[in-house]
């Protein structure tokens, strides 16, 4: 129990209401998708929601089988009853996390840019926050400044309508003329959502472990691989790339040579290290390679335009694949090897590259 996370929820309701509606083809919002994602992350401790009730009357009943606690925010003129309830959640927050001190994790679920300062404040104070919104009316200033960020739409169990074409309303009749059949148009194929690059992944998954071993020196186990892809990316879920969990996603990388797992200091938790040899090795030798053919004609090999060479010779050929931030620093890792020499040229202006005698 002590090393559970406990949470704090507070749902911008109208905010989320109005953009499932708005945004996902009608669809009415259902807050069982996110009381099961918050399952997962701990155990949630207070719901709170923060909406004027006499809009949402249906809605009521479901926040209440669910034990939220329904704040009332009453009418009023403009924008002043918005206003009013982006204050009242906001300042509940902060309160909570000053009398709670044993909340670990808030939860604020808005699409609103206006609750940025709330999110950095709660973070000040040593929170852990989570965002949760509807993607396409969801402020691009509002997920990086969280801790992690999940879109509504992508969440397990919400199940988004179809694109279709609406029919318009038929006109009614103004005179004696026969009444024409309305004729339906043809439904528009569903908004599919883009496929996600498994490679494009790889490549984030091998920088981001060569970067921690770089910065801390020691094993990379899998929970703080996780942690600092959220740090990156908080709306990044291995979900959308079509893993069930992180841990069968890892296993994935490893079959394809991008990480190399080892078993953790706890069980579940395995070490996560970059391939020492393979595919780096083989990066090595193609460079070399290519290097020894060109340097036969001109007798040195410029750096720019070497990777374009590379690639035509092995076309999924990526550095970033290999742990390597730019082609430079692949090369530069590439001479400490032996493989090639590498000196900068100030006459040429850049870096040019002979093979190793070898």
């Amino acid at each position: 129990m002590d090393q559970e996370d406990r949470i704090a929820l507070f749902l911008d309701y109208e905010n989320l209401a109005l953009g499932a509606r708005d945004h996902l083809g009608g669809m009415g919002f259902d807050f069982r998708p996110i009381a099961d994602a918050l399952a997962e992350r701990g155990r949630v401790i207070a719901r709170r929601a923060y909406a004027d009730w006499s809009y949402f009357d249906e809605d009521r009943r479901m926040l209440t089988r669910s034990h939220v606690e329904l704040i009332e925010i009453p009418q009023r003129m403009g924008a002043s009853r918005k206003n009013a309830a982006d204050i009242k959640m906001a300042v509940d927050a902060v309160e909570l996390a000053f009398e709670r001190g044993y909340i670990s994790t808030f939860v604020i679920c808005t699409g609103d840019s206006d609750f940025t300062p709330l999110v950095h404040k709660l973070r000040e104070l040593n929170k852990r926050v989570i965002g949760v919104g509807v993607e396409n009316s969801t402020s691009a200033l509002l997920p990086p400044a969280c801790d992690e960020f999940l879109y509504y739409d992508r969440l397990e169990g919400v199940d988004v309508p179809s694109a279709r074409g609406r029919r318009g309303r038929p006109a009614r009749p103004t005179g004696p003329e026969p009444q024409q059949v309305e004729q339906e148009p043809e439904p528009l194929p569903a908004v599919e959502e883009p496929v996600r690059d498994v490679d494009t992944l790889a490549v984030l998954v091998a920088q981001t472990v060569a970067g921690l071993q770089g910065s801390s020196g020691g094993a990379v186990t899998a929970s703080t691989l996780k942690r600092t892809l959220l740090r990156k990316d908080p709306t990044f879920s291995e979900s959308n790339y079509g893993f069930r969990a992180f841990g069968e996603l890892l296993r994935y990388l490893a079959e394809h040579n991008v990480i190399e797992l080892t078993e953790g200091p706890a069980k579940g938790d395995p070490e996560v290290s970059l391939p020492e040899h393979g595919d780096r090795e083989v990066a090595f030798g193609l460079l070399r390679s290519v290097v020894v053919d060109l340097a036969g004609k001109e007798g040195a090999v410029a750096l720019s335009g070497l990777k374009n060479q590379l690639r035509r010779a092995r076309p999924d050929f990526s550095e970033k694949k290999l742990g390597y931030r730019t082609f430079l620093q692949f090369c530069k890792a590439a001479a400490t090897s032996g493989a090639v020499q590498l000196r900068w040229s100030p006459e040429s202006d850049d870096y040019l590259l002979t093979p190793n005698s070898s």
